[in-house]
Formats: structure tokens, sequence, C-alpha cells
């Protein structure tokens, strides 16, 4: 096998999203909101509905499509789903919720609970399938926005010589580790405020809380059909003759702060003429265009 370094370059991307919150919060209503933004048309967009009829609650927003999917909830017929989707040329996917897929009626939790034999090498069976639903996400050619059920999880500390349970805030029903593939995961609470908990684009990480919008949806879409590679970026930087110039290219590409950081502080210390190499960045982190 011959290997080949290659420049780092982003090229069109489709957008892999998690909405993690508890009953009610808005899981459902705030990803078609996303997709809408994804892509424009509701037409477009299919909701894989696995919370009993629950899309169907929000039909005024468009005229989205639905797969109703019912038990068993395996990882295999979430794969077949997330390819009826792709096979009738669906652009945005929503599937609500992936938590079935762990813990649902036909689920790997209970799969592992029906399974003969020896438990742990029962997993070792599990893993690939699940593994499998998780690649299906991944390598899929449409965006795809997964809501997942939340609820609140608990430690116990020790206060006064005694053990007591504390919240330690909310927990994901599915397996763990599923937030690692996501690109953006929004955890969104009761009162439907939303704020991200992982995201790779840079977009939403300094944000404070805030109502998940179709303008949501535009701003990730932006950010997916940018085609930028690192040179090209670093070109930009060096022909800035100002820091406001400087500051409009260090918000324009979130996703590059932290591997050109030298190449942006290097730049503002020289245009602000001073010897103060720390961008002053604001509370959503973008960079202000006054010098130090």
């Amino acid at each position: 096998m011959e290997f080949q370094l290659n420049q780092a370059e982003r090229k069109k991307a489709k957008i892999k999203i998690g909405l993690q919150a508890p009953s009610g919060a808005g899981k459902t209503y705030s990803a078609l909101l996303l997709a809408k933004g994804l892509c424009g048309d509701y037409k477009k967009v299919a909701v894989i509905d696995t919370e009993n009829h629950s899309a169907d609650l929000y039909s005024h927003l468009g005229n989205y499509n639905v797969l109703h999917l019912e038990a068993p909830y395996s990882p295999e017929r979430y794969n077949t789903a997330i390819q009826v989707c792709e096979d009738a040329g669906i652009e945005v996917i929503i599937i609500d919720s992936i938590s079935h897929e762990w813990e649902g009626t036909g689920g790997i939790l209970e799969i592992h609970s029906n399974m003969m034999g020896n438990s742990f090498a029962n997993w070792g069976k599990l893993t690939p399938r699940h593994n499998d639903f998780i690649q299906k996400i991944l390598q899929s050619n449409c965006h795809i926005i997964s809501c997942i059920r939340s609820k609140q999880d608990y430690v116990l500390s020790e206060k006064n010589g005694k053990m007591v349970p504390e919240k330690v805030g909310l927990k994901g029903v599915t397996r763990e580790g599923m937030d690692y593939e996501m690109t953006i995961v929004f955890d969104i609470a009761i009162n439907h405020q939303a704020k991200s908990s992982k995201d790779r684009t840079g977009l939403f990480d300094k944000m404070p809380e805030f109502i998940i919008t179709e303008k949501t949806g535009q701003r990730i879409l932006q950010w997916c059909n940018q085609t930028t590679s690192v040179d090209e970026v670093k070109g930009r930087i060096e022909s800035c003759t100002n820091t406001k110039e400087l500051a409009d290219v260090f918000n324009a590409y979130p996703e590059f702060r932290t591997s050109l950081l030298t190449e942006f502080q290097s730049k503002k210390s020289h245009l602000s003429g001073t010897n103060s190499i720390t961008p002053k960045t604001n509370q959503n982190g973008t960079i202000s265009s006054q010098p130090k």
C-alpha cells in the first residue's frame, strides 16, 4: 500500500448534527427549522419518525416527508430507512430519534439481553452492528440531524460525611461516545434554549444560549459550502491592510482559527504596531477589529 501526504483542504461538507434534549424541549421542531435552513425547501427534508407520529404535529411548517419507523428498532432497520431517504433524493434527513436504536424495543440493549452465552462475547457481535449504523450516518451524502433523548444524570458526592446524589447535567440515551461522531451537538434545555456542547465548525462554541431558528441552519450551510484551503486563508491573512480586514478573515473561517492562530496573532501584532500577539475576542467568539 502506498501512502501520500496531501495539503489540508475542506471541501463542501454534509453536516452531521446531534440535538440532545429531554422530552418537551423541542427536538423535533428545532430539527425541522434547522433542516429548512440547510436546504431551503421542506420537500427536500425527510423525518425518520420513531416517536409515535410526533413529526406529523408540525405539518403546518411545510410539505416535508415522513417515514414512520416502528419496532423492532434494530440498526439494520435504521440503515434501511436512511437508504430509502437517500434513494428518494432527500437532502436533509432527520432521525427522530436515534435513542430507540440503543434502548428501544428490538434495539441493541434488548437484543443483548436476549442473547444466550457470554455477555462480554455477545458485545463483540453487537458492536459491529451499532458501528455500521454510525457509519451509515457519517458516510451519507445527505445532511443528517440526529435527535437524541436525554435524561438528568446524577453522581454520588460526599457532603458532611454523607453520600448524596448531585445533578451533573443531561445524559444522552444512546451508546456512550455517540456525540464524538457528530460535527455539532446542541443541548436543548426544557425552556428551548440551545447551547453547543461540541462544535467542530467553530460557529457556536462560545455563543451564549440561544433559540434555534431557520437562520441557524443557513449559517451552518454557509460553512458547509466553503471550499477553502489553508494556503488560501494564509494568503488572505497576509493581504490584510488593517485590523478590520483581519477580523473579517478571522470571523469568516472559524475552522482555521486554531491551525492558523499564530498567523492571525502575528499579523494583528504587525498591523496594530504593538508587541501584543493576543487577538481580542468577543463573547460570541468573534475577533475584535480594534487593536490592543
